[in-house]
């Protein structure tokens, strides 16, 4: 499939089916396109919608599963887009373009050849939970039990949002700009191994899942 350059064409990849409950539409909405004007459209259209198909189905799906509607927050981004959300002085918060490859910008391989793809969501059920125990690491946790094909999870302090992705090569860490715990695990932690249950039963149990 060739990039996009008719709202035919454009309308062609948004019907791209990713998962049982996604289409490639969800993850195009982009503020800083809107603002700007740019269009937020992938150059390989085909990598970023394998790459997309695998974050859907093997990570974002069983997580709506469990715990119901998920809210795309940001999802995939033109390289083009990604550069002006990280331009300095601009305070979009965007990691810089090299930072994004296989992440945000899904259409890109990283440094090292390899693919990814990063979406930011917010679980609509566990606000209430969050903005009550401000426990974060409840769902974190459980995501890194219950979803083994995640790579990354970014928390932050908005209705606890959170990035996730899907990568070929997974780095199996989890991070936080909540107050408190900058880095929650990584491999060669203590607690990166074996079961967390103890650690997000209580939610589970108040949100009824």
């Amino acid at each position: 499939m060739k990039s996009p350059k008719s709202v035919n064409s454009l309308d062609k990849l948004g019907r791209v089916r990713l998962s049982d409950s996604f289409f490639m539409r969800d993850f195009l909405h982009s503020e800083i396109s809107q603002i700007t004007a740019i269009p937020n459209l992938p150059l390989d259209p085909d990598l970023a919608i394998e790459v997309g198909t695998r974050l859907c189905t093997d990570v974002l799906e069983p997580i709506q599963e469990k715990f119901g509607r998920l809210s795309i927050r940001s999802a995939y981004r033109s390289a083009a887009i990604n550069e002006i959300g990280a331009a300095k002085g601009n305070q979009y918060g965007c990691g810089n373009n090299r930072h994004n490859r296989s992440r945000h910008i899904w259409d890109e391989l990283d440094e090292q050849g390899h693919k990814g793809a990063m979406a930011t969501i917010v679980v609509a059920s566990f606000i209430p939970y969050f903005e009550r125990t401000h426990h974060w690491q409840a769902i974190a946790w459980w995501v890194h039990d219950m979803v083994p094909d995640y790579s990354e999870m970014e928390f932050f302090r908005i209705n606890a949002a959170f990035n996730v992705s899907w990568h070929e090569k997974p780095k199996k860490t989890i991070r936080s700009w909540i107050p408190g715990v900058r880095t929650l695990t990584k491999p060669g932690m203590d607690n990166h191994y074996g079961s967390h249950r103890d650690l997000y039963a209580q939610m589970l149990l108040e949100l009824k899942r």
